[in-house]
């Protein structure tokens, strides 16, 4: 069981995830594995560049963060390796752009799961 600190911490973070979640005008959820340390370097500094949020995602936690949110249909894809792309107002498809781009030339080692916009 875990001590009230580090359950208070997890619900703090569950907290900031789900909010970062419903304002982000869009998102996607990858499944990352097989991407090497150069491509992942390269596709995090693509990412910061465009103003998209990224970052890797325990499915628990993600479960718990879409839980009561339009976004609930989410769970359904939470499976494997997770990593979470949110995009803001100024180019709302960059997440999707920049992670399909690199999904095609994995060659199906890092995979687009799901991905949402505008509470659909």
């Amino acid at each position: 069981m875990p001590s009230d600190k580090i359950l208070q911490r997890k619900k703090d973070y569950v907290a900031t995830l789900k909010s970062d979640i419903v304002a982000a005008s869009s998102g996607v959820i990858v499944d990352y594995i097989g991407i090497t340390v150069d491509a992942d370097t390269a596709l995090r500094k693509e990412l910061r560049e465009a103003g998209v949020s990224y970052r890797v995602v325990k499915n628990t936690m993600m479960h718990l963060a879409v839980q009561d949110t339009p976004y609930a249909e989410l769970d359904e894809s939470l499976a494997g390796s997770t990593a979470l792309a949110l995009s803001g107002e100024e180019d709302p498809l960059a997440a999707a752009r920049i992670l399909c781009k690199y999904a095609e030339k994995s060659k199906g080692k890092f995979s687009v799961k799901v991905g949402y916009m505008d509470g659909k």
